[in-house]
């Protein structure tokens, strides 16, 4: 049993990130994220790290692949704008395969928005941000403790599939100061290394579970990088076979191993007839709404995932097979009920309870939004 500590939630996800073995960081600050740079900026130096204050979010992520192909696992932190700022790339670690995590401690938006004010409205950017078809794996902490958890599980499925990780939390959970039990030491995983020489070295050529083994720049594996369509010696080609080979892999290597990748808690939905959907803080207050509902003789329960992307259609269509309503609630103007209604498919009425003016929803907001989803029933 590890160490109980009081932590913040932004300085959880830097404690976790060094103990995930991450030994470089690259940021530009920006509220609400700012406390991850300043603890990264102290720590990494100190343990044979490397810390840089980059010129902008765009040079940031940058730096973060280059030390990553250079076999450093590497993260960065931003909010709204920088996410903005992120997003080619992001698509460029995704089609050049480079493990990376980056954490985005959402605020109200568009633009500069509400800079120290809670919002979940980064979901579909974190998603859709990059263009073109690809994979993306994001995670959803609720707690100061899931940031110290979902952080390591970061690197770790970054390391795994060779893809960039996003770590998307709020204001109010980055902010947050809980007791944490802290590990003396956390489950690591690193990615895969060449088992043949280098001159049989074929840099995309993928093993069956789809993920190709990646050696550090300068261990005397020569390869190339780049964001364009390659083939299996990672040079670039035109050829629609291999362009769409290449598109199908990047998808399949994740979406093949969804029982390694997808994680959603399920609380008193054994006997629920309406289901909470509800993610990051808002999951929070929706468990104590559902505690409330049963005491007033409501049978309510609660779904909350804790990886957003690829989303839980599975779960999710199950569970709207056993409920009559599924209420869905986010910090936004409505993101992700269109996935619910999605794997819904009909067989639950899916309605939402929507906030994005920089105030988190209350228990006692979704209660109201059961009472009254239990009267139009009745009614």
């Amino acid at each position: 049993m590890g160490k109980i500590e009081l932590l913040q939630g932004n300085e959880a996800a830097a404690r976790a990130a060094v103990a995930a073995g991450c030994t470089f960081y690259a940021g530009y600050p920006i509220t609400p994220s700012s406390e991850i740079a300043e603890y990264m900026a102290r720590a990494l130096p100190a343990r044979g790290g490397v810390f840089v204050q980059m010129e902008d979010e765009i040079g940031s992520l940058a730096a973060v692949i280059g030390a990553s192909l250079g076999g450093r696992k590497a993260m960065t932190a931003t909010s709204g704008p920088g996410f903005s700022l992120m997003q080619e790339h992001i698509g460029y670690a995704t089609m050049a395969e480079v493990p990376c995590v980056i954490v985005n401690v959402m605020r109200g938006g568009p633009s500069t928005g509400l800079p120290t004010s809670p919002s979940q409205g980064d979901v579909m950017q974190a998603r859709w941000g990059t263009h073109g078809d690809h994979p993306a794996i994001v995670l959803a902490p609720a707690s100061v403790e899931e940031v110290y958890e979902l952080t390591v599980r970061a690197f770790n499925l970054a390391e795994r599939f060779r893809t960039p990780v996003i770590l998307l939390y709020d204001e109010v959970v980055g902010h947050t100061r809980e007791g944490v039990e802290v590990s003396a030491e956390v489950a690591v995983v690193d990615r895969k290394q060449p088992q043949v020489p280098p001159s049989e070295f074929l840099p995309k050529a993928a093993p069956a579970d789809g993920v190709p083994p990646l050696p550090a720049f300068g261990e005397g594996y020569r390869f190339h990088v780049t964001g364009l369509t390659h083939d299996e010696r990672g040079f670039p080609t035109g050829d629609p076979e291999k362009a769409g080979a290449l598109i199908d892999r990047l998808h399949s290597k994740v979406e093949d191993h969804l029982d390694e990748v997808e994680d959603l808690i399920e609380y008193r939905m054994d006997d629920a007839d309406v289901a909470i959907f509800a993610y990051g803080i808002v999951g929070r207050s929706a468990r104590e709404a559902v505690d409330r509902a049963r005491d007033e003789g409501m049978a309510v329960g609660l779904i909350r995932p804790r990886t957003l992307w690829p989303f839980p259609t599975a779960a999710i269509s199950a569970a709207a097979a056993r409920v009559h309503t599924i209420l869905v609630a986010e910090m936004n103007r409505g993101q992700m009920i269109g996935e619910v209604e999605r794997a819904a498919a009909g067989r639950a009425s899916v309605v939402g309870h929507m906030r994005a003016d920089g105030e988190p929803i209350t228990p006692t907001e979704i209660l109201a939004a059961l009472d009254g989803l239990m009267a139009a029933r009745k009614g």
